[in-house]
């Protein structure tokens, strides 16, 4: 990049961290590290979450989506719409959540269901998220070496340094200095300047590619030459993309409603509001928070797809793809066993010929391939040549400067190692957007674009060092102590712990960066524990009988089943079938599942064959889902004595504490429909004109226009450039109008709303007792309301705080000491 893209990038990074650690004065207490004081406006969540919640890894697959499937196969998307904007307006979940004032999940577990399952639940979660997140580092870093052009490897004091090292120390270095000054305070406060700053930059991105690039002359073109069945733009040509029925549909309503809020990656956003009406309406706004970004994604995928695809940028396209191998290979394969390799394929991309030597290896490799296939479905020579399936479309959609590269370099790469060749035909996919993108950009519009980047990486690691550093230490270690920390012992162990996180995502990356089964990484390691998690905080918010033994029912038998489905998938071919086959055993799971799924043909088919897997992923998702809900309502009805305190988990009634109650209103179809719309007494004017805007943009326009559309097809199907032209309006011309008021409005009232936070945390009065700590299903800031309502005495919490106020008192802690004393009093 030029020095003045390196300007760009360096003075919003400055003044982030520079605000970081203005920011710093305001924590006082546990609470204020967790959750932000609980003091945050709903335009500072949603402006701050939404930056946190978009990283590059993010971006980097939403370029590989667009890339391969363009628009056609989002468009189905919008079937969903209706329950996503009751699920969105009403709060589901996210209010009841905020409402029980736990700061996190495994805190709210132990007030609804036990310390053990707390400790059990967070255990599976702290695994989940930290392997999950440790690779994020890697595919940042990578990101940003390849759209910069930077080299692989740098030379300081006469030593080689791995350069994707280097990054990855020095954008987690800034994370963790951002997390460790001020806990979710400067998270927050930095994601929410982060999205102010990046408004503007958005705009000026996409005025660029509008310009740059032709979408009816350039970008549709390219778009509409595809092969029947893969249509880009034509949501009815696009058999050979996904498969796609009314079950897929109802697995997706299913799962969404489910599985609200079970990924905590972001937790700390899910606590700050200043109440839980607050919570909500941030969330509300997020319909709307996107504006430009959005749009800006979407539009450099398809402009990188243009750009790489249509004639009128072959020769640069070729130069990119050529640099985007050669890079690939060297980054994959620099070790000296692939010396040779390097060699023949470095001939071939710049000469474009298959040289002898490189042909050898390539005959080698292909007959190897179909003797170990022959051995897999135990066939012989001949009848594994009758049976094995042509693919003449494939071989027909080649282009030689395209696909046939990428089949060259990593059919090479098979020859010494195949794990290499996947993992290079990863970083090739993952990094072909980027590459072209750094081509078509001039000077300014790329140090734009790269501080967007490390925006994105930089949010998306302080939030989730957060989030899965906090799990471990309150929700891990907190509950096995008899004696509570002091504010002090706990801080200082959050921010260890939190840099034990980011020095586990180094390594993790450093050395298991280029795995060549990311995709199933990624899928067990969440699988471990979104399994079972959707029961267990659904219908503890709302469901008074569930029980300990529902949740641990349900959270053991999910895991089990999605990794068990997982590593199914994984190794059918090759361990389980051959298995079945040697023991005879083939024909009667053939009939025992052909059977099983008959009455749901030809929706759920179950057919054993040698290659795949009976049960696919969407079938095995209903599975878990059915299963742990099975469990979860089973086993609970069969422990459960009384009815769970509902309403003093939810601080409601007489246990109120904190914002507006609401006033139930009578029974009516006037009161039904607005309880749909999740409009209440606490509602102002202006949130109901909010409520109504996403209703009637996201029911109205979108679902509308949906719906209309099915009918239309139905009736005349649309020709390709139709749809080519409706989605420039709907993701461009409709999107740009709404990009430009989400800036300006954001802008304001994100700005506005830092200025009350800050004026709030002044105000805020510290309270050691607020630190995640549960005593016999009520949280220890709240043992003083339940005694005085309920007219009880805890009497372990009385030995705690006794505890607390002897290891203030060794620690000189004068401040903390009154503090607690005071809330003794009260």
């Amino acid at each position: 990049m030029h020095w003045i893209d390196w300007i760009i990038v360096a003075v919003p990074i400055f003044v982030v961290v520079y605000i970081g650690f203005k920011c710093q004065r305001y924590i006082k207490g546990v609470s204020d590290f967790l959750a932000a004081g609980r003091v945050a406006g709903r335009y500072v969540i949603a402006v701050a979450s939404g930056e946190a919640g978009m990283g590059l890894i993010s971006l980097v697959a939403i370029f590989e989506m667009y890339y391969n499937s363009g628009f056609a196969l989002g468009f189905w998307g919008s079937i969903t719409a209706p329950i996503s904007i009751v699920i969105a307006l009403t709060g589901f979940c996210i209010y009841r959540f905020r409402e029980t004032r736990a700061m996190t999940m495994g805190q709210f577990f132990e007030i609804r269901y036990s310390k053990s399952f707390r400790i059990f639940a967070a255990t599976l979660q702290s695994i989940s998220g930290v392997i999950n997140y440790a690779l994020f580092p890697a595919v940042g870093a990578r990101c940003i070496i390849y759209f910069c052009g930077l080299p692989l490897q740098v030379e300081i004091l006469g030593l080689m340094f791995p350069t994707f090292g280097l990054l990855m120390a020095g954008f987690l270095g800034i994370a963790v200095l951002i997390v460790m000054l001020g806990g979710q305070i400067t998270i927050m406060v930095t994601d929410c300047v982060q999205g102010i700053l990046s408004y503007p930059m958005y705009l000026i991105v996409v005025v660029y590619i509008i310009y740059k690039l032709s979408w009816f002359e350039q970008m549709a073109p390219a778009l509409l030459d595809r092969a029947p069945g893969k249509s880009m733009l034509n949501p009815y040509d696009i058999a050979q993309l996904r498969d796609f029925n009314l079950f897929y549909i109802i697995v997706g309503i299913l799962s969404g409603i489910l599985n609200r809020m079970s990924w905590c990656g972001t937790q700390g956003y899910t606590v700050a509001a200043v109440n839980a009406h607050e919570q909500k309406m941030a969330a509300i706004l997020g319909s709307w928070r996107a504006g430009f970004s959005s749009m800006m994604f979407i539009l450099l995928a398809v402009a990188g797809y243009a750009f790489l695809n249509h004639a009128d940028f072959a020769k640069p396209a070729k130069e990119v793809r050529t640099v985007l191998a050669a890079k690939a290979l060297d980054d994959v394969a620099g070790a000296e066993q692939f010396k040779d390799v390097r060699k023949e394929v470095g001939a071939y991309l710049e000469t474009g010929k298959i040289s002898p030597e490189l042909q050898v290896r390539i005959d080698k490799v292909k007959a190897d391939e179909k003797s170990e296939k022959q051995k897999e479905m135990g066939l012989s020579s001949k009848s594994a040549e009758e049976t094995e399936s042509p693919q003449p479309s494939a071989v027909k959609d080649l282009r030689p400067d395209r696909e046939e590269m990428l089949h060259v370099v990593q059919t090479a790469l098979k020859s010494e190692d195949k794990g290499k060749a996947v993992t290079f035909g990863t970083i090739f996919n993952q990094m072909r957007v980027p590459m072209a993108l750094s081509a078509m950009l001039p000077v300014g519009i790329t140090g734009i674009l790269c501080a967007l980047m490390i925006f994105l990486m930089v949010s998306t690691d302080t939030t989730y060092m957060h989030s899965w550093g906090s799990i471990i230490v309150q929700d891990v270690i907190l509950p096995f102590r008899r004696k509570p920390f002091t504010p002090h012992q706990q801080l200082l162990l959050l921010r260890l712990v939190i840099a034990g996180v980011a020095i586990f995502a180094f390594l993790f990356s450093f050395f298991f960066g280029q795995i060549d089964f990311i995709l199933m990484f990624f899928a067990i390691t969440g699988a471990i524990w979104l399994g079972g998690a959707g029961p267990c905080i659904v219908f503890g918010l709302y469901w008074k009988r569930g029980t300990s033994a529902g949740a641990f029912g349900a959270l053991i038998s999910g895991a089990t089943l999605a990794v068990g489905g997982i590593l199914g998938q994984k190794y059918w071919a090759g361990l389980i079938y051959p298995w079945l086959l040697n023991h005879g055993m083939v024909e009667p799971v053939r009939t025992f599942l052909q059977t099983v799924s008959a009455p749901f043909n030809p929706f759920i088919v179950w057919n054993v064959t040698p290659d795949k897997f009976p049960i696919n992923s969407q079938e095995i998702y209903f599975i878990t889902m059915v299963v742990t809900l099975v469990l979860y309502f089973g086993l609970s009805l069969l422990t459960r004595r009384e009815p769970f305190n509902m309403d003093r988990m939810l601080h409601r009634g007489k246990y109120h504490r904190e914002g507006k109650e609401v006033v139930k209103e009578k029974l009516s179809f006037r009161s039904v429909f607005k309880r749909f719309m999740g409009i209440d007494s606490q509602y102002t004017t202006g949130d109901k004109a909010l409520a109504w805007s996403v209703f009637i943009w996201s029911f109205g326009w979108g679902f509308g226009c949906f719906i209309t559309l099915i009918i239309w097809n139905a009736i005349s199907p649309w020709p390709n450039n139709w749809w080519a032209n409706w989605f420039f309006f709907g993701h461009f011309i409709l999107s740009g109008i709404v990009g430009i008021v989400s800036t300006i409005w954001f802008t304001i009232g994100g700005t506005v709303d830092l200025t009350r936070l800050f004026k709030r945390l002044r105000e805020k009065e510290l309270n050691v007792l607020d630190d995640g700590r549960v005593i016999s299903h009520v949280s220890a800031d709240d043992v003083a309301l339940v005694e005085q309502k309920d007219n009880i005495v805890i009497e372990e919490a009385h030995i705690e705080e006794a505890a607390l106020e002897q290891a203030l008192a060794e620690e000189h802690d004068e401040a903390d000491l009154e503090n607690l004393r005071k809330h003794e009093k009260e």
